[in-house]
């Protein structure tokens, strides 16, 4: 089971997806259950797509009584529950975030594996703060935190999960127009580039471009998105499945059924099938880096 630092986000998920499944082997519609349980079908909603704000113990009691559920369920559900309550340190950081995104930082730090595909900017995993801080510059409101200094320390404090070496791994994906983009000054990109060769070097970091001239692969077709795996846990029941995040420009979604994550796992691996290895990678960003500096 997870300790009382791991990240609220994935127990929150689980939970939600245990609900639904026991729901639906009852053969009752989300409005019906609400309705019986004395919950608003949108309350349930929410619950069961590990949306909801708090989930209380006589909610869960009441469900699994519906449900006729077995007893081991119940204390797994139980325990769910309350592990949802706990607060990731992330939280702290409400003040300079919007839902989705607090949601998206929940997955990343529970997640054991990473496989990031971007045309346009770099993952905040791997971001310095001079980048950042002109992303922010460039995309206005949408990009900036109530504070831009606090949101510049909340991705240092991502890129912690990096240390991580045993129980993660990252995999990153460039088109290269990502480093052919100059986000901020030529200085700021140079100490980008130069920072991104530090990472890199982490046993548990891959970084791979693709340049302009590969052949056709799936990554042409689609937006940015981030492909996450969980840990198993010793109950195969409450394993999570693979979550994919694409970001769009005026919203976000979140997929993880087999049927929506299939696509993106051929993608990960056409991206890659066409990117240059990793030491074909650190000569293009070496290069790269010279041309930025003065």
């Amino acid at each position: 089971m997870q300790t009382e630092s791991s990240p609220t986000t994935l127990p929150r998920r689980v939970l939600g997806r245990r609900l639904r499944e026991l729901r639906e082997a009852r053969e009752l519609s989300c409005a019906l259950a609400a309705k019986q349980v004395q919950l608003g079908a949108q309350t349930l909603w929410r619950l069961e797509s590990g949306r909801g704000s708090e989930v209380k113990r006589m909610v869960i009691n009441a469900l699994c009584d519906l449900y006729e559920s077995e007893d081991s369920d119940r204390r797994e559900l139980l325990w769910l529950a309350e592990e949802s309550r706990k607060e990731g340190w992330w939280q702290s950081y409400t003040d300079a975030l919007v839902p989705q995104v607090e949601v998206f930082l929940g997955l990343e730090q529970a997640a054991k594996r990473i496989v990031s595909w971007q045309r346009t900017t770099l993952p905040g995993l791997v971001q310095t703060p001079g980048y950042r801080r002109a992303m922010g510059e460039v995309f206005g409101a949408k990009w900036r935190a109530v504070d831009r200094e606090r949101e510049i320390d909340l991705v240092a404090k991502r890129q912690a999960r990096l240390d991580d070496v045993e129980n993660f791994s990252l995999e990153v994906l460039l088109c290269e127009s990502v480093l052919r983009h100059c986000i901020g000054s030529r200085n700021d990109m140079a100490e980008q580039l130069e920072h991104l060769l530090r990472v890199s070097e982490r046993p548990n970091v891959s970084i791979r471009v693709v340049e302009f001239s590969a052949p056709n692969h799936l990554g042409l077709m689609t937006k940015d998105f981030v492909y996450m795996e969980f840990p198993e846990h010793l109950n195969p029941v409450l394993n999570e499945p693979p979550v994919v995040y694409v970001e769009g420009f005026t919203g976000n979604l979140y997929l993880d059924k087999p049927n929506e994550i299939a696509p993106y796992q051929a993608a990960c691996a056409s991206i890659a099938g066409v990117a240059l290895d990793e030491r074909e990678t650190r000569r293009f960003i070496e290069a790269r880096a010279k041309e930025y500096k003065p």
